[in-house]
């Protein structure tokens, strides 16, 4: 049987300095392996057990990195385990077949985005004109298909970004608040919609997901299961599904906990 596991990779494989909530006595802390360097200095990480689950997952079943990030920023990562087949990347604009972009697929969500919401531009000059400078470090686009903004938390208005989301809702835009990055994304754009593509290809049996933020909501709901760590924007919101399991981990074993759910869940008797 063919099991398709897809996952968010930022703060539910892999995590930051910042993300990873070393609570623990140092003493006690577990073993850390970099996964992503960034301008030479050492960016993510997973603790090296994590590493071996992720291994024995990539041997056993279908692994799919899914992810919001631009090809360029995945294509830094360096995951232990066999080289993926497929990976997903622009929240579902872009599959990598092979570390090859499916131009066809492509071709298919800009058709989607063209007849389903407003224009990427509109959106991308009302963020330039209502953002205040004040706690924005960086405005971005990510492969003409959504806009980003880089901001200071601390600073940040969370009035705006409650009037920033129902003015995207009304446009067919969906804004997801993670870290220090505000998305606004079409909601055409679903992690979802390519998990559906890549398991029709791969002939899944079984579809597992996990991740961690708004933007992977559709994602554990396409899936026959899912799970999704203690922290980030869906357990702020104490979001949960039927097939949804909710995790108390938090930080870089939250990560190691869910590659644990997912290898044991390939590994059942179906």
């Amino acid at each position: 049987m063919s099991v398709v596991v897809a996952s968010d990779l930022d703060r539910t494989l892999i995590y930051s300095a910042a993300a990873l909530a070393l609570t623990m006595p140092d003493a006690r802390a577990p073993r850390l392996l970099c996964v992503e360097v960034h301008e030479s200095r050492p960016l993510s990480f997973m603790t090296e057990t994590a590493a071996q689950l992720l291994t024995d997952l990539g041997d056993e079943a279908v692994f799919v990195p899914t992810t919001t990030r631009t090809r360029k920023q995945y294509q830094r990562i360096n995951l232990p385990g066999p080289q993926p087949t497929y990976a997903i990347c622009t929240n579902g604009g872009h599959i990598l077949v092979d570390g090859e972009p499916d131009r066809d697929w492509h071709a298919r969500v800009l058709a989607r985005l063209a007849d389903e919401c407003a224009p990427l531009a509109e959106v991308q000059e009302h963020l330039l004109r209502t953002a205040d400078p004040v706690w924005v470090r960086k405005h971005r686009v990510a492969e003409d298909l959504f806009a980003y903004l880089v901001v200071e938390r601390e600073l940040l208005s969370e009035d705006w970004v409650k009037e920033l989301a129902v003015w995207a809702e009304n446009r067919g835009w969906t804004v997801s608040l993670q870290g220090r990055k505000i998305y606004a994304v079409p909601k055409p754009l679903t992690k979802s919609a390519a998990l559906r593509e890549v398991a029709r290809r791969a002939g899944a049996d079984l579809t597992l997901a996990a991740g961690d933020s708004l933007l992977d909501a559709d994602l554990l709901l396409a899936a026959d299961r899912g799970w999704r760590p203690g922290h980030g924007e869906l357990a702020e919101a104490d979001w949960t599904a039927p097939a949804v399991r909710a995790l108390p981990e938090r930080g870089v074993l939250a990560g190691e906990r869910i590659l644990r759910e997912l290898l044991r869940t390939v590994r059942a008797p179906r």
